[in-house]
């Protein structure tokens, strides 16, 4: 059947649906790699690999761009990880907004010989971690896809007012919002209003340094800023010297750096966490099996979704023999596919196209098997990438 490489360690759950559908694990030539964190180069692209999938949101540590040139598939689980970065960002307001973490480490060491004297240590000293709630404040959250949007659900039943600002959304992620979201015409009018600003963007070209020290002189005063999407999209030197002088009350990151770490040794207003974003066992297992069900849709029937780099396709089996071909988005290309086909005395009992950008997908069901000539003749043309016939077991 189809084998497969792993890098990192991926959940049990996963693995099993890879060994349901025969498929076999390989350190070598695989026809697909699943992977976590780990960092990737086109010198990982064996000669047999079709797709790349990532248990996770963030493809970052994978060539995409190679990996397009190749007509390899790069997958990932969008939403598959968002109920655990979800409950982190409210963790990191509670956090940046009730003096816990001070409260905790001053009861540490606390003097513990009797009840009494502990009793008064503690009202002498409690207002000291004094705060504020969450009911009634003003959440921004830039980037309303899986986890933006049920963040602000979550954020919505504790009371607060919401401001949402993505440029991008779809309309699927539109309906995932609450109706009481009032949406930002520019992330600088979120940012002036917000008491609490979450980020939820992929770390790309136009998001690198998004938060900088242009648009923190925007920020409402006072406001903590919570970044667990990716280290980059914050400036953390700007908002360092921001934190001394200017808009921020507190900075909440799953990225610390050198000079964040200082900083929270110094001060209490960076809290640092270790990239605890999305580890949780359900969102390990839930990554885990999306990833590979999705490695398993595409090598046994050509099925694309969430993929970051091809468009989303499916087609239902009409017939037993399947051709996958991927090309360059060039006019001309389904006539010459479909005109080879014919010469070969096979009917196409059904078909599909999708494009993305300069990159294209076909699904062609036949009427009967394509034969070695069919698929070198296939081959052989300009502009395609990738042919593969598929015979479905069922």
């Amino acid at each position: 059947m189809y084998n497969y490489k792993t890098y990192n360690n991926i959940a049990l759950e996963g693995i099993s649906i890879l060994a349901n559908n025969k498929f076999t694990e390989v350190s070598s030539n695989p026809d697909g790699l699943l992977l976590r964190s780990h960092k990737i180069t086109n010198k990982d692209f064996d000669d047999k690999l079709l797709c790349i999938t990532r248990a996770g949101a963030g493809t970052n540590n994978i060539p995409i761009e190679e990996a397009t040139k190749k007509g390899i598939v790069v997958f990932n689980t969008p939403g598959a990880n968002a109920n655990a970065v979800k409950e982190l960002v409210i963790c990191g307001m509670l956090l940046s907004s009730r003096g816990v973490i001070e409260g905790i480490n001053f009861a540490k060491n606390l003097d513990s010989k009797d009840s009494e004297s502990l009793g008064k240590a503690m009202e002498a000293h409690k207002k000291k971690f004094s705060g504020n709630e969450l009911a009634g404040k003003t959440l921004g959250i830039v980037g309303l896809g899986a986890i933006g949007s049920m963040l602000a659900q979550a954020a919505h039943t504790l009371g607060m007012n919401l401001i949402g600002y993505d440029p991008h959304i779809s309309i699927e992620g539109a309906w995932r919002l609450p109706r009481e979201v009032e949406r930002a015409e520019t992330m600088d009018d979120l940012l002036a209003r917000s008491d609490y600003v979450s980020l939820h963007v992929p770390l790309i070209k136009e998001t690198t340094n998004l938060i900088n020290a242009s648009n923190l002189k925007k920020f409402k005063r006072g406001a903590r800023l919570i970044n667990l999407s990716r280290g980059g999209i914050v400036n953390t030197d700007d908002v360092i010297k921001d934190l001394e002088n200017g808009s921020l009350d507190k900075f909440v990151t799953d990225f610390p750096t050198p000079d964040l770490v200082r900083r929270s040794a110094e001060k209490n207003d960076v809290i640092l966490l270790p990239h605890l974003g999305a580890s949780t066992k359900e969102a390990e297992i839930n990554c885990a099996v999306m990833a590979a069900n999705q490695m398993v849709n595409f090598l046994k029937d050509g099925t694309i979704i969430n993929s970051v780099n091809f468009p989303k396709i499916s087609l239902s089996r009409g017939t037993k023999f399947r051709l996958v071909i991927i090309n360059h988005n060039e006019p001309g290309i389904i006539s010459k596919i479909t005109d080879s086909i014919a010469a070969c005395d096979i009917n196409i009992a059904e078909m599909t196209n999708k494009s993305r950008e300069n990159i294209a997908i076909n699904l062609i069901d036949l009427e009967s098997q394509a034969s070695e000539k069919l698929l070198e003749q296939l081959r052989s043309i300009d502009h395609i990438l990738m042919v593969r016939a598929l015979i479905s077991q069922d």
